[in-house]
């Protein structure tokens, strides 16, 4: 179960954007995994990922990637890796294959794509999980624009009006899209915020004006 399931936009946007996460769980796999979540995490940054998230921190609330790594122990319950290249996933999960942590290894992506990485490293999902969208009164729903950048943060943590403001601060040309994409992914502390895709989308919104 993930809360990374719920990301909306296109199949051309979505095919640049992967969550990779691990997960010990308490009673099972968690004393000790402290170091297994280390070596998780360092190779995961060794592939350059476009966000990283543990203990309450991301790649854009620290000043030093290490602050991350030495942030896990055992109590750091999820550590995820957000990739805007498939290629760059495919590269960690052959690592993740060979390291043979021990621990759960959940992938967020398009299916099809995340099959066929998974495949080409002999692997075979052991389950999948897919969202069935929103159901109700989609009409007081803010814009797809703006669903786009705040269904990157599962846990909710990155406002409606946040993502309007920012959207608004770009075609005013107050903010490049990259400024605006570093400043929304702050608050997404899990790290599964795609700050390269929030730049297309917020790229996208100043040309249509």
């Amino acid at each position: 179960m993930t809360n990374t399931l719920h990301r909306q936009g296109t199949r051309e946007s979505l095919i640049r954007d992967y969550v990779i996460f691990l997960h010990p769980a308490r009673g099972i796999n968690r004393d000790g995994s402290g170091e297994k979540v280390r070596r998780f995490l360092e190779m995961a940054l060794e592939e350059g990922p476009v966000n990283v998230g543990t203990a309450g921190r991301n790649l854009y609330t620290v000043d030093d990637v290490r602050q991350l790594v030495q942030a896990v122990d055992d109590e750091a319950t999820t550590v995820a890796a957000t990739f805007s290249d498939p290629e760059k996933l495919r590269r960690l999960v052959k690592r993740l294959k060979e390291a043979d942590l021990g621990i759960s290894v959940n992938i967020s992506g398009l299916a099809d794509v995340v099959d066929e990485i998974l495949r080409s490293q002999g692997l075979v999902r052991h389950s999948i999980e897919h969202s069935l969208g929103i159901l109700g009164r989609t009409e007081r729903l803010p814009s797809q624009q703006v669903l786009e950048l705040t269904t990157m943060c599962g846990h909710g943590m990155i406002s409606h009006n946040h993502a309007r403001k920012m959207i608004d601060w770009v075609k005013l040309g107050k903010l490049t899209p990259a400024r605006a994409a570093r400043y929304l992914a702050r608050p997404c502390v899990c790290g599964a915020f795609n700050v390269d895709r929030a730049e297309e989308v917020l790229a996208r919104a100043k040309e249509l004006g």
